[in-house]
């Protein structure tokens, strides 16, 4: 009877321990995160296109016959140098009403070389007042007074300062010449063969645009030439009205897939107040900002790059060399509390986490896991606490 009774409880037990191993739920494969210490970096990007920020056009001075310019685009040219010559039109000077007009325009030409001169005394000043302020800067980052940011704001305005001087020399160099060339009119005027009027290029820079080049009839204001100066170049960003609200002058930027090996740097210089619409590729309306960026990278790293050339820009919006942090598919919500699978002996625990800042492969923990904590990178709805989890 005894035996009888150990083989019946042999037999429970089996068949006990065959329906348990039925019943019990295999170990769900998933892929293993680990939250770490390490650099964080919140950031988005956009596509862009380079633009220089001034265009200088040499327009004739006066209606004659421009002889034929040798010059082509991309030749490099110095402030000053001759860069096209006009033979003024004596048929024209003869009547009295073009004379009066001409003199009329040469009072104006004196006049806005004294206004560009001024410009120009202004511009000088401002440059020097934002490199002294930039050298104060400097020191004070140094001695830790003051913030990163405060620094790349005034090194933007001490770099805007010195494009401003450059452009208000240019166009009083620009108004010297038409007052010149209208004095050199009058004064030919009633003489035998006048003299070609001689026209300089306004910049150090490179022929962007050649609108004439065979000796051909010119009317007064006609362009002859465009320059710029390859240096001068910033960038040109459409950011989504959402996104641009975050940004700030003197804000980092990193400029990619521009062609080079290496990403360059930049920071913002300017968010233009006003948004417009714009179709996605998508065919969706977006409501989009216009962003402008300057170069922080040397000139020799992206000297290649020319006007209007297709850049990427990663606008970074906060960074910091040690954060602890999660991947960021780790993460779920439920009942509006971030939660993520933490894994313990085998098994998923969902634990509440508190997030901060948020990228798109990462996202900063501030409360609920540690560094070399595991967790379920990709939770599904086979997931839940307590449930056995492998790695495949």
């Amino acid at each position: 009877l005894n035996g009888k009774r150990i083989v019946w409880a042999i037999a429970g037990a089996a068949v006990v321990l065959v329906l348990f191993l039925a019943l019990r739920r295999a170990p769900v494969p998933v892929e293993i995160g680990t939250v770490v210490v390490a650099p964080f970096t919140q950031s988005f990007e956009e596509q862009g296109k380079t633009a220089l920020n001034h265009r200088y056009v040499l327009a004739a001075p006066i209606a004659g016959t421009l002889r034929r310019i040798d010059l082509e685009q991309g030749d490099p040219v110095r402030a000053g140098d001759v860069v096209a010559e006009v033979e003024p039109s004596r048929a024209a000077l003869l009547d009295p009403a073009t004379r009066m007009r001409i003199l009329a325009e040469s009072e104006a030409a004196a006049a806005e070389v004294r206004a560009a001169a001024g410009r120009s005394a202004a511009a000088e000043s401002a440059s020097a007042l934002a490199r002294a302020d930039l050298g104060r800067t400097q020191g004070m980052r140094e001695s830790g007074a003051i913030s990163a940011a405060a620094l790349d704001a005034a090194r933007s305005r001490a770099d805007q300062a010195e494009a401003n001087l450059r452009a208000a020399r240019a166009d009083r160099q620009a108004a010297l010449q038409r007052r010149d060339a209208l004095a050199a009119v009058l004064d030919s005027q009633g003489k035998s063969g006048g003299s070609a009027i001689l026209l300089r290029a306004p910049i150090d820079g490179v022929v962007l645009h050649r609108h004439k080049e065979s000796a051909v009839p010119v009317n007064a204001g006609d362009p002859l030439l465009e320059f710029g100066d390859p240096r001068d170049l910033n960038i040109e960003v459409d950011t989504l009205s959402q996104d641009a609200v975050s940004l700030t002058p003197g804000m980092a930027a990193r400029v990619l897939r521009w062609g080079g090996d290496d990403a360059l740097e930049a920071r913002v210089t300017r968010i233009e107040p006003g948004g417009f619409t714009k179709i996605s590729a998508l065919g969706v309306e977006e409501q989009r900002t216009r962003v402008r960026l300057d170069f922080v990278s040397p000139y020799e790293q992206w000297r290649r790059l020319g006007d209007g050339y297709r850049v990427e820009v990663e606008f970074v919006l906060w960074h910091a060399e040690k954060v602890l942090q999660v991947p960021s598919s780790a993460l779920f919500r439920d009942n509006g509390q971030w939660f993520a699978y933490r894994v313990e002996d085998g098994r998923a625990r969902k634990v509440a986490v508190d997030v901060g800042h948020r990228a798109a492969a990462a996202t900063e923990v501030r409360a609920g896991l540690e560094a070399s904590d595991s967790v379920v990178a990709h939770p599904d709805d086979r997931i839940d606490d307590g449930v056995r989890v492998t790695t495949p």
